[in-house]
């Protein structure tokens, strides 16, 4: 008999040669749990009560995943900023409070991560080895509006199965900065700015007060740096480190790495 027919079914019983018999029997919010031995032939084990409710959706209902991040990236005259948190929360618990959300992809192209840690991770590092494939073939370096529709493809194969991504890729080609949201429904956009995640509203408030184009390079990332602290100060769901990035014609640069309680500490004495 199938373990699915076993579960699903009021009773199963198990036969077995014997001088004894031994009946279990447990009623889930039904009956009591006991056992009872009696001279005999045979031992049985008797389940009298099913594992499945009549309302559940059955086996291929799907689980609901709690995500919270804060990831942020801007195009400015000198190239892209792009800032993330560092807290991975699995509902309202704390997971780790050191995440690295940004996939260095190769020196000019980057990824950040917000939905599923493990999708995001999976499939950038999958983009990565297709732009190493596609540099080694063509002889030149992938542009970044490529790398992005790489990756929007191979996850619109997967579309409505249960994937959890949402992805800026970020980076510097022959067209100058180039910054694209690719998600796992296989959606692509070009824009200057995006923020992704539970924290994003909060980051947008920062941006659209102190975005401009003819930002210096160290207007921008304090820009962005103020932007994701603000974000994980009022979101749960965001906190640990602030990691800065800055790409650029050469590639890109990890600026900084900061934790925003001294973020904290350091804003409040400015005030």
């Amino acid at each position: 008999m199938a373990l699915a027919s076993v579960l699903h079914s009021d009773s199963a019983d198990f036969s077995f040669g014997n001088n004894k018999s031994l009946n279990f029997g447990c009623g889930f919010g039904k009956t009591d749990v006991g056992f009872s031995a009696a001279p005999g032939d045979s031992l049985s084990f008797a389940v009298n009560a099913s594992l499945s409710s009549a309302d559940d959706d059955g086996p291929e209902r799907k689980i609901e995943f709690l995500h919270g991040t804060t990831t942020l990236a801007f195009k400015f005259q000198h190239g892209v900023i792009v800032a993330v948190d560092s807290r991975a929360t699995a509902g309202s618990y704390i997971a780790s409070q050191t995440v690295k959300k940004v996939i260095e992809i190769n020196p000019y192209l980057l990824g950040t991560m917000a939905g599923g840690a493990a999708d995001c991770s999976f499939w950038e590092r999958l983009l990565a080895r297709q732009c190493r494939i596609y540099e080694l073939r063509n002889k030149e370096r992938i542009s970044v509006a490529a790398a992005s529709k790489l990756l929007a493809n191979m996850v619109y194969q997967y579309k409505g199965m249960g994937l959890s991504m949402g992805t800026m890729v970020c980076g510097w080609d022959k067209r100058g900065p180039g910054l694209y949201y690719v998600d796992s429904e296989g959606n692509r956009v070009c824009g200057d700015l995006f923020a992704v995640g539970s924290g994003s509203m909060y980051a947008y408030g920062v941006m659209d007060s102190g975005l401009r184009h003819d930002l210096t390079v160290e207007e921008a990332c304090e820009l962005g740096r103020r932007a994701i602290y603000q974000a994980t100060y009022r979101d749960a769901y965001s906190g640990g480190q602030v990691n800065l990035y800055h790409v650029h014609s050469e590639g890109w640069t990890r600026v900084s790495q900061e934790d925003v309680l001294m973020l904290h500490q350091q804003y409040r004495d400015q005030v």
